[in-house]
C-alpha cells in the first residue's frame, strides 16, 4: 500500500498583502499530476487546510475543485483533519454525507474513534485514525480528565484510540500538534505560550506511522515513521533554504516499510537577497529567477531615495526591505545617535540621492537657516 502524506496547505494564506492563492493552485495541480501518473491508495491532510477558520471563497472553491477531482474523477480517498488555522466545525459541513464519496474529515472526538480501514493485496488492512487539533480544555471538558498541557491531551487521545486498536491491522495516526525538539519556523502561529504546546513523540510510538502537520519544515522525530510533511509552500523567509514536498509512505505486511520526500515546486520561491543596491541591480539581469518574492537585505550605509521603486524596475516582487547597513560596524549607542543625525545631515543624504552631488557650502548654510527658522516657529 502507498498513501501521500500532506498538511498545511494554508489555502487563502497572503503574506505581505499578496495573495498566494494562485501559487498553491499550481502546487496542488502538481499533486493531481502525481497521483494520476503515480497511483496512491489515498491522500492525507495533517490540518491546516485553510489559512483561517473562515477562510474566502475562492480559497473555499479552490478545495472544492481539487478535492473533486480527487475523489471524484479519481477515485482516491482522501483523509483530513483541521488544524489550528481551521474552524473544525466549518471544515467538516456534510462530512458524514461525504464519506461515500471518499473523503473523510474527522473533526471531533467521536469521529477520531472511528477508523477509515482500506486494505491492499500488499500490506492488508490499514485503519488511518485521524485526531483533531484540540486545546487542552476542550479535552479535559469533554472526558472530564485532569488534562492541563498539550501533552496531557495527547497522552490521554492516544490511550483512547490505541483501546480500539484491533491487533490484525496496522495503525496510523494523523495529528497536528507541536512534537518536543523538533524545528519550527517563523510562519507557524503559536499553539500556546511558556512551552505547554509541546508533546512528546513516545505517545505516538504503538502507531506504524504517524502523520504529523503544524511544524513547516519536514522531518522526523523519534523514529522514521513519525514524521512531518512540512507545508505545501514557503510561507515566510526563514523557510527560504526548506525543500517543500510531500511524503509517500509504503506499508508491507509487517507495516511501515518508508518514506519518501516527493518534491513540490512553487511557480515563485522565496528568497533572501543582500548586498548594496547598485550591486544587487546589476546582478539582476543574470538572476534566473527574478519574479520570485523577495526580502531584500540593503548594506549601503547612505540614505538611499526610493529603493522600493529601483529594486522593482528588475525585481517586481519585492515584498520588503531591510536596512542593516546603517549599522553594520557600530556598537548599539554609537548606532542609535547615528539615526539621531540632524535635520541638515538628512537632508544632505536625501540631495546626495536625488541629484547625484554633494551641497555647496552656500545650500548647506541656506538650509540650515530654513531649519532654524522652522524651529523657531515651533517654539513660539
Amino acid at each position: 500500500m502507498k498513501f501521500l502524506h500532506t498538511s498545511d496547505w494554508h489555502l487563502g494564506r497572503q503574506f505581505h498583502n499578496v495573495s498566494l492563492l494562485d501559487d498553491q493552485a499550481a502546487i496542488l495541480n502538481q499533486i493531481v499530476q502525481y497521483i494520476a501518473e503515480h497511483p496512491v491508495d489515498a491522500l492525507l491532510i495533517a490540518g491546516d487546510i485553510y489559512d483561517r477558520s473562515v477562510p474566502p471563497a475562492n480559497a473555499i472553491e479552490l478545495l472544492d475543485h481539487v478535492l473533486t477531482t480527487l475523489c471524484q474523477d479519481m477515485g482516491v480517498p482522501v483523509i483530513m483533519i483541521p488544524g489550528n488555522h481551521d474552524g473544525a466545525a466549518r471544515l467538516a459541513f456534510g462530512a458524514r454525507h461525504m464519506r461515500d464519496a471518499g473523503l473523510h474529515i474527522i473533526a471531533n472526538f467521536e469521529q477520531m474513534l472511528e477508523p477509515v480501514v482500506l486494505s491492499s493485496n500488499d500490506a492488508g488492512e490499514v485503519a488511518f485514525y485521524g485526531m483533531p487539533y484540540h486545546d487542552p480544555e476542550v479535552v479535559r471538558h469533554a472526558y472530564q480528565e485532569a488534562v492541563h498541557s498539550h501533552d496531557e491531551a495527547h497522552q490521554l487521545l492516544c490511550e483512547k484510540i490505541t483501546k480500539t486498536f484491533d491487533p490484525s491491522q496496522h495503525h496510523v495516526l494523523l495529528s497536528h500538534c507541536f512534537v518536543d525538539g523538533a524545528m519550527e519556523s517563523e510562519s507557524e502561529r503559536p499553539l500556546s505560550i511558556g512551552g505547554s504546546d509541546r508533546v512528546n513523540h513516545e505517545h505516538f510510538l504503538p502507531f506504524d506511522y504517524v502523520a504529523l502537520g503544524h511544524l513547516h519544515q519536514p522531518q522526523k522525530k523519534g523514529r522514521d515513521s513519525i514524521r512531518y510533511s512540512g507545508s505545501l509552500m514557503k510561507y515566510s523567509f526563514s523557510e527560504q533554504h526548506q525543500k517543500k514536498g510531500m511524503t509517500l509512505v509504503t506499508f508491507d505486511q509487517q507495516g511501515f516499510v518508508s518514506s519518501e520526500s516527493i518534491p513540490l515546486i512553487s511557480p515563485h520561491d522565496m528568497r533572501i537577497i543582500e548586498g548594496e543596491l547598485e550591486e544587487i541591480i546589476a546582478k539582476a539581469a543574470d538572476d534566473p529567477r527574478p519574479n520570485d518574492y523577495l526580502l531584500v537585505r540593503l548594506t549601503d550605509k547612505h540614505a538611499i531615495l526610493d529603493p522600493m521603486e529601483k529594486l522593482r524596475q528588475v525585481y517586481p516582487n519585492v515584498l520588503h526591505i531591510e536596512k542593516p547597513g546603517m549599522l553594520i560596524g557600530m556598537d548599539q549607542p554609537v548606532a542609535s545617535q547615528r539615526l539621531k543625525r540632524s535635520e541638515v545631515d538628512m537632508f544632505a543624504d536625501f540631495f546626495q540621492e536625488a541629484q547625484q552631488s554633494e551641497l555647496t557650502p552656500a545650500q548647506s548654510e541656506a538650509i540650515a537657516a530654513v531649519v532654524q527658522e522652522l524651529k523657531q516657529g515651533d517654539r513660539e
